[in-house]
């Protein structure tokens, strides 16, 4: 089966790892097809292995082996990406949509959380494992935190702008 690894905060920090070492460090899990899709932390490759949350600690545990810090991992089939790809309307011209990849489907308290930090800037809403996050404007009007998102989605999450989303699904098919 064909999946898509979005690794969160990969080449942020001061840390920085080349695309040719990234997909190295993943043939080396013996995953096969292995590439890499624009440089944030976006990985394609081919598995037979069936437990998606196992091989999930799996990449996390081998990525913290092998760069000595914390890489969380989502994975995505093609046909994930490609639904959470038409899930949400296309942002008004001016306007940026955001999808938010987590580990499991928001709770009613925690999509309760998420909705409270709509503004007239910023509008939330969740889909299965997926949440959306549309900005009206510049991101730079936005008064919402990473930290703020973290505490109502309940955990970690990485964000993908909705052309990479796309990019992504169509590269996994």
């Amino acid at each position: 089966m064909r999946h898509v690894a979005l690794l969160r905060a990969l080449n942020v920090g001061g840390h920085t790892i080349t695309m040719a070492r990234l997909r190295a460090l993943f043939e080396a899990l013996g995953l096969d097809d292995v590439q890499t899709v624009i440089a944030s932390g976006n990985v394609l490759f081919s598995t037979r292995a069936r437990s998606v949350p196992a091989l999930e600690r799996r990449i996390e545990a081998h990525l913290f082996k092998s760069l000595g810090y914390e890489v969380e991992t989502f994975l995505r089939s093609g046909e994930e990406l490609a639904a959470a790809s038409t899930a949400h309307p296309d942002p008004a011209p001016g306007d940026a949509l955001s999808v938010l990849f987590l580990r499991e489907a928001l709770t009613p308290a925690q999509r309760r959380a998420l909705a409270a930090l709509d503004t007239p800037t910023d509008e939330f809403s969740a889909v299965g494992r997926e949440a959306y996050w549309l900005r009206h404007g510049r991101i730079s009007d936005s008064k919402v935190t990473g930290r703020q998102l973290e505490k109502a989605l309940g955990g970690p999450f990485t964000a993908r702008n909705i052309t990479t989303v796309r990019k992504l699904a169509a590269a996994a098919r």
